[in-house]
Parts: structure tokens; sequence; C-alpha cells
């Protein structure tokens, strides 16, 4: 049987490199809340943002079902940052009686900056379609990400 992948990590921990790597190896599928929000939205989405991506996880979820009842493995890349959505992940698919396992991204503060950095440059010459991280950004997101439990994840893969 199918099964679905849900990554979890930071933002810019390189856990949309690493479900493309996973995708290519398992002719999985990928399914990201940012390539839908960026492709649709751009960089800024104003006071929808949050609603935006409910509506799009919600979507998402609704295609990984249909991907999986045709036999194809899924991965989910939106970070799952908080416990709460790791949970809701693990129950809507035992619900379903679908494998569901997390894959937790973890690296060092000074790796971890040396990717913010690059995906800026990147962002900012357009040769990738990804969110600019700025100062007040990277703090947003660090206030809601709540570091996984050893008993949350799968496999870990640390760099």
């Amino acid at each position: 049987m199918a099964q679905v992948i849900c990554i979890t990590g930071k933002i810019c921990c390189g856990k949309t490199t690493y479900a493309a790597g996973l995708c290519r190896q398992r002719g999985a599928v990928l399914l990201s809340v940012d390539e839908i929000m960026l492709a649709l939205f751009g960089q800024h989405c104003g006071s929808m943002h949050d609603t935006y991506t409910e509506r799009t996880k919600a979507y998402l979820y609704a295609k990984a079902l249909e991907l999986i009842q045709a036999g194809v493995d899924v991965v989910l890349d939106w970070g799952f940052w908080q416990r709460k959505d790791r949970e809701q992940a693990r129950r809507f698919f035992a619900e379903r009686q679908i494998p569901c396992v997390f894959h937790g991204i973890d690296i060092p503060d000074a790796v971890w900056r040396q990717r913010v950095a690059a995906r800026n440059q990147a962002a900012a010459s357009r040769q990738a379609s990804a969110y600019f991280v700025d100062e007040a950004l990277a703090a947003k997101c660090a206030g809601l990400f709540e570091p996984p439990g050893p008993e949350e994840i799968d496999l870990w893969i640390r760099n």
C-alpha cells in the first residue's frame, strides 16, 4: 500500500530539497503548500496568508487521498511546525488506514544561517521560487516552530 511521508523542520532547513530527492527515489508525488502559494500569490498575500494556507492544506490533503488510492506514495512538504499539525496529519491518515510516517530534519544553527542566505540570494535573483526570509519572517517562524519530540519522528535527517 502507498504511504504518506510528512517532512518536518524549521524554515530553510532543507525540507524541500530532501523531499524532492525522496520523491525521485520512491517515485512519489510531492505536495507543497509553498509551491502553490508562491505560484498563486507570489511573495505576499497580505492578511489572507493564513486563510489561504489553510485552504491549500485542505486541498492537498484531498489530493493526497486521491494519489494514495491510485497506489502512489505522497510526500507532504509544509513543515508541520506545531505538534497539533503533526498530530492532525497522523490522525487524518490513521482514520483512513493509510500509513503515515514523519521525517524530521534537524540542522545546526550555522548551517541554517548559510541556507537562509543562499535561499534569499536565489529568491532575490529569481533563480528559485521560494520565500525571501528576512529577520522578521525568521523570527516569526522560529516562534511558531515546536521542535518534535523523539516519539513523533520515524526517521531523523541530521546534517
